[in-house]
């Protein structure tokens, strides 16, 4: 049987992006962050320069490769919760997947590269108002809102910023259910108060 050719070409970019990933991410933990060009990476991971550039737009990029997954994940935890479920709990178990997956002890060397970094420290904000910005589309179109009002954007800034706190935390799971028990408060508050 023959495997469809846009299949077979989905896997192999995948599959580059994610050796480049993998390369990068080995050659700055070796190095230093700040000693590995893109030119390195490129060179380690056998691919040319502007194919680093076609699956990252940056160096910092090849750090958080993750980002697109997480940002989607907290989109899919509003948009794909079944009918009834709230939407506070899903967002919690989403988060709560997310620290899991960044506080395994496998995670804890990235994590100091990235905070030793200023250039990565500023990338990961960004990203954060991005992820923030996503969210809080989701739940507009979750709530038949034509665009996202402020307790929208308050919402996903608050969920997001839960992931970073309780990255941080000696407990991070107990940190995130405390921060949702604040935000399902304000949030309930805001409902009642909606016409």
């Amino acid at each position: 049987m023959t495997v469809p050719t846009a299949g077979r070409r989905e896997r192999k970019k995948a599959a580059t992006r994610q050796n480049i990933a993998d390369t990068a991410l080995r050659l700055f933990l070796e190095r230093g962050y700040d000693e590995v060009g893109i030119r390195d990476v490129a060179a380690e991971a056998d691919v040319a320069v502007t194919t680093v550039f076609s699956h990252f737009t940056s160096k910092e990029a090849l750090v958080f490769s993750q980002d697109e997954n997480f940002e989607h994940g907290l989109a899919r935890a509003v948009t794909a919760r079944p009918p009834n479920e709230p939407l506070i709990p899903a967002l919690r178990r989403e988060i709560h997947a997310m620290v899991r997956h960044c506080t395994a002890e496998s995670a804890a060397p990235l994590w100091r590269m990235i905070d030793s970094s200023p250039a990565l420290r500023q990338y990961e904000e960004s990203m954060h108002l991005r992820h923030a910005e996503a969210l809080a589309a989701a739940i507009a179109a979750d709530l038949a809102l034509p665009a996202p009002t402020t307790a929208c954007r308050t919402l996903a800034r608050f969920t997001v910023d839960a992931y970073a706190l309780a990255r941080e935390a000696d407990d991070p799971a107990a940190a995130v259910d405390e921060i949702f028990h604040m935000i399902e408060a304000a949030w309930t508050t805001t409902a009642a108060a909606r016409p």
